[in-house]
Formats: C-alpha cells, structure tokens, sequence
C-alpha cells in the first residue's frame, strides 16, 4: 500500500489539500466540487471552461460494452460512464450517433447499427430510440449533449451482403467509393451532400441536441499505393476547372458551410463544431501553417480546411486533436497550442487531448506514460485564457478507469470546482430573466433554499435551462465570479419547474449570503437574485425578489468582422466584462444604505 503514495506524490499533495480545508468544519457534499475559498489558497480554476469527453460507439469501443443487450443494460453503462465524467467534473459529452452511416436512434433514412443491436437494421429490444435517453440523461448531469457523426464513412469493411435494406448502399451503389478496405462516401457528388446534411438535419430537427459534432475522416487518410477513384465526379462535377486538391477541398467546404446554414436556419441555439486533424498545415509546406512535422496535414492530405471555416464563421468551435505530447519532437504539443491560439478567428477553441495514449505502450511518445503530462498541457491551455476555451478527452473509458490517477488529479485540483460552458455571443448574448421568488428556511445546519422561475421569456425567448446558487461567508468576496463559491448547479427535467437545494452543511450561528442565477441553453446567466441569513434563530425564514429590472433591447447575433481584417484581435481576458459590469454596479449603489448585511459581508 505504501508503494502506491510513492509512486505518485502529487496525488497524495491533492488528497492531503483537499482535506485540509475540511478541518474543524462540515464538510460540503462532495458533488459540488467546491472548496470554500478562505482556505483554498490556490488560484481558482475558470469559471467558464468547456470540459468533455468523446463516447466512440464504432466497434463498440466506449459503449455500448457489447453489441445487441437489452435496453435497461446498455442505459446502465452510459449512466456509469456519466457519472464518472460529472465526478470529473465534466460538463459536455460528444456521442457517435452515427458511426459508419448507421443510427443509434430512429431513422427512416438509414439502419439501425450493428454496434447496438448486434445486426444492421436490427431495432433495439422494445423498440427502444436511446436518443432521447442519452440526451436526458446527460442534461440531467449537467452536460451538453453534442450529436457526432461521421459524415463520409459508410462501412468498417467491404462485406456488402451483411448490410440492412435501408442503408444507402443498398440504394445508391453509385455515392461510394471502396478504398481502404472500406466504403466511403463520394464528397464529389452533390446527391452525397444533400442525404448527408437530410440525415443531419432529421436529428437536428427531432432531438434536443446541444451540438452537431464532427471528427477528423474527410476525404480518406492516404494510404501507400492506393488512389481514391473520384476521376468521374471530378469531369463532371467541376464547372470551374479547379485542380484536383482544391476542387476536393470546395467539396468539403459546401457542406461544411451549407449544413452551418440550415442548422442555424432550423434552431438557432445548436452549435455546430468539428475535431479536425492536429495540424492544418506544415509551416514548411504553408507559411500560414504550425512549426510541425506532421505526416498527414489536414489542408494537403485530408482536403479538410479548418482554418478557412474558422475565417469564415462557418463553425461555432474548433476541437483540433492535439494527441501528442508536450516532448514529442515532430509534432510537440505546445508550438501547436501557440499556433491555434492564433488562428481561430474568435470562434472557441477546445482541444482535444489523447487521453488513450496512457493506456498504451507507446515507443514513439513516452511521455504519456508519466502522471504529469495530461495536467501539464490543461495548465498550458490556461496560459492562453482568451483563446482556449476548454478540453476534450478522447475517449470516456480511457478517463472512467483513471489511468496513472490523472483522473483524481482533474477532480481533485484542476477541475475541483463546477465550470460552465463558456458563451457564444454570436449565437445568443442575452441572458435569461432571474427567478421571480427565492425563498430560505434555515434550521440548525439545514438551510434550504426553493425558487419560482419567472415564466415570461427573455427579449430573445429564452426561458431558464437551469439556475446556479452561490454561497458566501463573511470576509469573502461576494459575486458570481468565482466557482469557489458554487453550491451547485441545478437543471430541472423541464423548463418553468420550480427549484429547491437543501444545503447541509449550513453552521448553525454562521452568516451566510446566498446567490442564485439562472442561465439560459446557451450559458447567459442573469443577474442573481441575493438573500443573507443570519444563522441567530432557532429557525429563520426569509425572502427575496430580484432587483429592479431594466428595460434592455433584443439581443442580436453579433456580426462577424471582415475576412480581410486580420489578424483578428484577440477577446477580452474572460471576467474583463463581468468586473466592468461590477464595477458599474458599485457606482450605481454606492449610497445606497444596507445596514447589518453590508457590514457583515463588506458591502459598504
């Protein structure tokens, strides 16, 4: 046992900190994350950070654990795997519901997949649709639920006669192409583009999704003496007399723009992103490209041109695969940080880490086998809190069995307390209305707080999605700006519920300030609403309402800044507004007399 505390001494620094500030005092439940601020000394992580995980269901390699169980078998293991996540404090989740052109949910346009039923076109037992149950579930552990496809993969292989009557090939021998021991789509073809952005847009129309997500497969990975016969396609699909690559890449870039349009047109509040291939280009190849030796650029060898998407606001975030380590010489992980730091045009940039890669042996890349190295590339994406906007591990179960204890270090430092996901002001920059009523009952140790939402929409016609409640102690600083100060993160099965959290860990005789927000889908929380308890009485009963409101405009998509303006200024540092906003709201009540509360919390 021994043994264990000394092969990892950081983790027995984390575990000795976090019971450090639980010395003397009750201790918060450990959901929360949070750490009361006066004894945490160390920097707080970001209140607004995107932190995620890829559920791969090809070749059943995160879920389901085996093909054709029983509905109630495969909703258990997407639950663990869930519960893990949000224990790591996670607050997206990336599904692959469309594996190789095939359905993990009900669809009239292509088969039910082998990688849930065990057979193509099988349905589930009950005639089950897991969609709407892996959405919910995921809402209800607090996470975005973000839809991934592979848009261009139609079989792991070339066995064709094991295929379901719905599946497209059965159809449209004529769309695919057999390369690499497998089919893929044409992306030539404008019969292609359409059935694939039909299919997305059956999803986007009919679930509650977050996000349309996809990886990094266009046109195929080149393979040694292969060639992707789109010789046909390319005579006559080519009206402008492009060369091969760049007409490959045109391809590309209509669906990419074409499928951003529609889902805006269809529901405005669902972000479109992609996880490309690590490296645009070579600086060596492209003067605009990384300071890199990657063998397979996304620009020359997947006709994938991320940087251009970016440019032109055609994706609401970036997720670019950074699979190497900080040590890996051809391709280190932190010149490729830099590099994307600067060209995401003011889109999010999250990055994909390979989480896997400590489960392997790896020869080429050692690095991963060390505890330190996952923690040390999130600490380098907080070097640039402006630019990157979050994390995604590929994949759930390489973070759900917590290799070399990098998973207890997430829950235990770096993400030991809740995030939200960062905004999109050009989605949406207009919070939601704040709760109507926010009502206390405090006896002994037992505060419970309960909530009215205020039913009418915002100017945008947002409702509430969820609410957040903060609390706060004497001598701390006291606004929704530290997530410290999280008491939790309440997101009730359907809009318009009332709320109510039972904080347990309440001193009785201890003053408390208690702030509540509430946050629309896409994360514009409102102004809080504020209630203080003085903990004197046996019992207490108190009150509040939010503050006055102010008569505020609808807001708009912000339009985006010309192409030809660049480089793009880098945004504001994140809290910049939020402190300015303080800052007005102090000069506002300044004289504004508040009595007990104020001098108790420092409000005067």
């Amino acid at each position: 046992m021994l043994s264990f505390w000394f092969s990892y001494p950081r983790f027995f620094v984390y575990c000795l900190l976090s019971l450090l500030p639980l010395a003397g005092r009750a201790q918060a439940p450990p959901t929360l994350g949070a750490i009361a601020g006066a004894e945490d000394l160390r920097p707080a992580p970001p209140k607004r950070e995107l932190r995620g995980f890829w559920v791969a269901t090809v070749a059943n390699i995160d879920w389901p654990n085996q093909r054709g169980e029983a509905p109630e078998q495969y909703r258990r293991e997407y639950r663990r795997l869930l519960d893990a996540g949000q224990r790591a404090g996670l607050n997206a989740v990336f599904v692959q519901i469309r594996p190789a052109s095939d359905a993990f949910y009900k669809s009239d346009l292509e088969p039910w997949s082998k990688y849930l039923t065990g057979r193509q076109g099988r349905p589930p037992g009950d005639h089950d649709d897991p969609l709407p149950f892996l959405i919910a579930e995921a809402h209800r552990h607090n996470m975005e639920f973000h839809a991934w496809f592979n848009p261009y993969r139609a079989t792991m292989d070339t066995v064709t006669r094991t295929l379901a009557p719905l599946h497209p090939y059965k159809q449209h021998p004529e769309w695919f192409i057999k390369y690499g021991g497998q089919y893929l789509y044409n992306p030539g073809l404008p019969a292609v583009r359409a059935h694939i952005k039909r299919v997305i847009m059956d999803v986007v129309r009919r679930y509650d999704i977050d996000g349309v997500h996809f990886d990094d497969y266009f046109y195929p990975y080149p393979e040694p003496k292969l060639v992707f016969h789109d010789e046909q396609a390319y005579r006559e699909q080519n009206p402008d007399s492009l060369k091969l690559a760049d007409w490959r890449r045109q391809n590309v870039n209509t669906l990419i723009h074409d499928l951003h349009d529609s889902i805006r047109t269809a529901k405005r509040w669902v972000k479109f992103g992609i996880s490309p291939f690590g490296v645009w280009m070579n600086k060596s190849a492209d003067p605009l490209g990384s300071d890199t030796r990657a063998g397979q650029p996304s620009y020359s060898n997947l006709y994938a041109d991320s940087r251009l998407w970016l440019e032109q606001g055609w994706v609401d975030y970036i997720l670019p695969q950074l699979y190497w380590s900080t040590k890996f010489r051809l391709v280190p992980y932190g010149p490729l940080l830099d590099w994307w730091t600067r060209n995401h045009f003011q889109r999010h940039l999250y990055i994909g880490h390979g989480t896997y890669r400590m489960l392997e042996s790896t020869r080429s890349d050692t690095a991963w086998r060390t505890a330190r190295e996952l923690p040390r590339q999130i600490r380098l994406n907080r070097d640039y809190p402006a630019d990157v906007q979050g994390s995604v591990f590929f994949s759930a179960k390489s973070l759900a069995t917590n290799p070399l204890h990098t998973t207890d270090s997430l829950r235990l430092d770096l993400y030991r307390t809740p995030a939200l996901v960062p905004v999109m002001p050009w989605l949406d920059s207009l919070a939601p209305r704040p709760v109507r009523e926010l009502v206390l009952s405090r006896q002994g140790q037992v505060a419970t707080l309960t909530w009215q939402p205020d039913l009418r929409p915002a100017a945008d016609g947002d409702l509430a999605a969820y609410y957040v409640l903060y609390r706060f102690e004497r001598g701390q600083v006291m606004g929704p700006n530290d997530p410290r100060r999280i008491l939790t993160v309440q997101r009730p099965t359907a809009l318009a519920q009332p709320g109510t959290f039972a904080d347990t860990t309440a001193v009785p005789g201890l003053a408390y300030a208690y702030y509540l927000t509430a946050v629309d889908r896409l994360h514009n929380e409102s102004v809080p609403v504020r209630i203080f308890s003085e903990g004197k009485l046996p019992v207490e009963m108190l009150a509040a309402a939010p503050p006055a409101e102010v008569p505020v405009a609808a807001a708009r998509p912000q339009p985006r800044p010309s192409v030809a303006a660049r480089p793009q200024p880098r945004p504001a540092a994140p809290g910049a507004e939020e402190a300015a906003a303080k800052a007005k709201v102090k000069t506002k009540e300044k004289h504004r007399h508040r009595g007990f509360f104020a001098r108790l919390f420092g409000l005067e």
